[in-house]
C-alpha cells in the first residue's frame, strides 16, 4: 500500500513537471496580422478646442490598412523577443479638418522593421495541458484558461513615400519621404483556440523621430513629431522545436 502510494505522489510529480515544460517545446513562433493604420500629423486633425482627447481625428477619412509579419522567440515563458515588419498606407487629408480650406492631403507608403520585447502578464494555462496538446480541445467552459494578454515595446526603422494632392505638391514645406527611426509600444491579447494556433487582438501605437510622414511640416505651427497607430487581427503559428531550438518537422 505504501509503495502504490508512493508511486501516485511521484506520478503526479513527474506528470505536473512535464506539463510545466510543454511550452519549450514550441519556442519560435510566427505571426500574421492585417488590420487599420490611423495617422497624426499636420494634415488633417480638429483643432485642441474642437478635439475631446484627440477623439474626433479617429475617422474613416484618415483610416487606411497595413500587413505585418513576426518571428518570435520565448525567451522564458512570459518574455519573447519579435522580429516584426509592418508594410501599409497612411492617409492624411484636411476635408473636415480644422484647415479644410487648406485642402492638403497624402497618402504614404510604409515599410516598418523594427525589434520588440513582449511580456506575457497573463499566460494562458491550456499550452501546458497535456489533453489540450494531444488535440483534445478545453470546450467553451475552459475559454478564460486559453487567454493570453501582453505588452510589447522596442525600437524600429521606419522607410516612408509620400503622395501628395498637387497643391500639397507646391507648398514650400513640403517633403517626399525618407527614411527615420521609430519607438513601437502597445498590448494585445490572443486566445489559444488549437493546439499550434492562437487567434487574438493588437493595437499598436508609434512614435516617429519626424514630422514629415505626410510630407508636410511647418516650422511655425508644428510643434510635435507624427504618430500612428495600428489596430490588427492576428494569427500565430507555434512551431515545434527540437533541443537544439531549431524547427522540428518531425
Amino acid at each position: 500500500m505504501k509503495r502504490f502510494l508512493l508511486f501516485i505522489i511521484l506520478s503526479g510529480i513527474f506528470f505536473q513537471t512535464v506539463e510545466a515544460q510543454f511550452w519549450k517545446l514550441k519556442r519560435i513562433e510566427l505571426a500574421g496580422g492585417i488590420g487599420t493604420s490611423t495617422f497624426f500629423g499636420d494634415v488633417g486633425g480638429y483643432s485642441q478646442g474642437d478635439n475631446w482627447a484627440g477623439l474626433k481625428d479617429i475617422t474613416f477619412l484618415q483610416t487606411r490598412y497595413n500587413f505585418n509579419f513576426s518571428i518570435k522567440y520565448r525567451i522564458t515563458q512570459e518574455v519573447n523577443l519579435r522580429i516584426n515588419m509592418v508594410s501599409g498606407i497612411l492617409h492624411a487629408t484636411d476635408q473636415r479638418g480644422s484647415n479644410e480650406g487648406r485642402t492638403y492631403e497624402a497618402n504614404t507608403i510604409i515599410f516598418e522593421p523594427s525589434l520588440m520585447g513582449e511580456y506575457y502578464f497573463i499566460r494562458n494555462i491550456a499550452e501546458n495541458s497535456y489533453l489540450f496538446n494531444k488535440g483534445r480541445g478545453q470546450g467553451i467552459i475552459d475559454l478564460f484558461k486559453s487567454l493570453d494578454f501582453y505588452v510589447f515595446g522596442g525600437v524600429g526603422a521606419l522607410n516612408y513615400s509620400v503622395t501628395p494632392n498637387a497643391k500639397l505638391s507646391r507648398s514650400q514645406f513640403f517633403d517626399p519621404g525618407g527614411l527615420t527611426a521609430v519607438i513601437p509600444m502597445g498590448l494585445g491579447g490572443d486566445v489559444a483556440a488549437f493546439p499550434n494556433i492562437n487567434l487574438g487582438l493588437e493595437l499598436g501605437f508609434r512614435y516617429s523621430f519626424s514630422d514629415y510622414l505626410d510630407g508636410y511640416s511647418n516650422p511655425q505651427y508644428s510643434s510635435a513629431n507624427d504618430v500612428y497607430y495600428f489596430f490588427n487581427l492576428t494569427v500565430t503559428y507555434r512551431l515545434k522545436t527540437n533541443k537544439n531550438v531549431l524547427p522540428s518537422f518531425r
